[in-house]
């Protein structure tokens, strides 16, 4: 998707994020004040739905994080995880709260166990927040949107 700063300021640096198409697997490389747009794979056209938390693998995880010009808001998570599944929706609220400044992922530890290893996951839900593909904070166990939110807001 190009950009064409229609509408931006120019004081205001356009920011990216770097993301697989869950479709086609393409990368797409998007302009994050854009999200609300519904940007579409410049592959296979669907739409890349950026109002809700994006799933990570062991393939996407460090490309996505490190890609992204804007905070990113990891839940790591497993289906079977009680917790996890408490705070699931105030994940999902924070992702269309945020769509377009920061980005909000998922990642399934049972499916990504040496990711969710190399971050030293003892307990989840674990909450991590990454800033220029660095992780700024962390929170583990379920928490409140509230705590969701400040721990975003800190790295914005």
């Amino acid at each position: 998707m190009a950009d064409t700063g229609a509408g931006t300021g120019a004081t205001t640096a356009t920011k990216h994020l770097t993301l697989r198409c869950q479709f086609c697997e393409t990368w797409n490389r998007i302009d994050a004040a854009r999200a609300a747009d519904r940007p579409k794979c410049g592959k296979c056209g669907k739409p890349m739905l950026l109002d809700r938390p994006v799933a990570l693998n062991e393939e996407t995880f460090a490309r996505t994080i490190e890609g992204a010009e804007v905070p990113v808001l990891v839940d790591f998570y497993a289906d079977w995880c009680g917790p996890c599944k408490v705070m699931a929706p105030a994940v999902d609220e924070i992702a269309a709260t945020y769509q377009g400044r920061a980005l909000v992922a998922k990642l399934d530890t049972d499916r990504a166990q040496q990711t969710s290893s190399s971050f030293n996951i003892r307990g989840i839900p674990t909450t991590i927040v990454f800033k220029g593909g660095k992780e700024v904070a962390r929170q583990t166990g379920a928490v409140p949107k509230p705590l969701l939110a400040k721990m975003l807001e800190g790295a914005l």
